[in-house]
């Protein structure tokens, strides 16, 4: 028997816990529990790298930048809003060798670019500590983009949960939803660009359920100008190509993949 995990937190060290549920993995007894003699366990978000790695181009869509393929050498940064939001990024040397990184990129600190987004921070910090990124550009960030921009308006609300609100503001039955979702594609936007200049990167892929369920919306919204919008390196950002994965299971495909290139001949 085997098998590959994919985990949502680190996967170093003899106990493993998942930073969304209570379960608690001890990678040395996997093969007593489980009958496995071969195993691997990797990142949820390190998956996706290898999804992103191994997948063909018909399982991509062009998002913004230049309409070309993702390049065959040097960095790809991936990010990947859901429940969470995964970053990743994988290095490939143009002879069809890559390695992956996983991240826990998506909790460094969330950087507001104008006064709405301010607003937005000075709520959350009512309620956190510390705000990080995926506060806001996750599923549900979505919830606290409304309330402030409603707070903002001085317009009274009901409470609504983040599906609801991702239903109302896709479809243009609510204005005020509607455009909180904007304003969450143009947060992910400034965060994508962010990442892409950290990374060094030659190309960028966004993920996550996410992700794909919004597209036509991103496509529409401001997503392509805050990802360019870095000052003096404008023209450098417009020249890395944008893409979005499509495959209906990255998460599963990629651990097999990782799974595969472990384990098989």
């Amino acid at each position: 028997p085997a098998g590959s995990i994919a985990i949502a937190g680190p996967v170093g060290g003899e106990v493993i816990r998942f930073t969304n549920n209570p379960w608690v993995i001890r990678p040395a007894l996997i093969p007593e529990k489980l009958g496995a003699d071969r195993y691997t366990v990797i990142n949820d978000f390190g998956a996706v790298g290898h999804a992103v790695a191994c997948a063909s181009k018909d399982h991509f869509v062009h998002l913004a930048g230049p309409e070309e393929s993702l390049p065959a050498a040097g960095t790809i940064s991936i990010v990947g809003p859901g429940t969470g939001l995964g970053v990743a990024h994988i290095w490939r040397d143009g002879h069809g060798h890559y390695r992956v990184q996983a991240t826990e990129g998506g909790h460094v600190d969330y950087a507001p670019l104008d006064s709405i987004e301010d607003a937005i921070l000075a709520r959350l910090r009512q309620r956190y500590r510390r705000v990080s990124v995926e506060r806001v550009v996750s599923g549900p960030g979505l919830v606290d983009i409304y309330e402030a921009l409603a707070l903002l308006e001085g317009r009274a609300i009901q409470p609504v949960d983040d599906r609801t609100l991702w239903s109302l503001g896709t479809s243009g039955e609510d204005s005020l939803a509607a455009a909180a979702v904007d304003r969450f594609c143009l947060s992910l936007g400034s965060f994508a660009g962010d990442i892409a200049l950290a990374q060094g990167a030659s190309g960028v892929v966004i993920a996550g359920g996410l992700g794909l369920r919004i597209k036509d919306t991103l496509l529409r919204s401001g997503f392509a100008n805050r990802f360019t919008a870095k000052g003096r390196f404008a023209e450098l950002m417009a020249a890395l190509p944008v893409k979005l994965i499509t495959h209906p299971q990255p998460g599963l495909f990629g651990a097999a993949a990782a799974f595969a290139r472990e384990h098989l001949p």
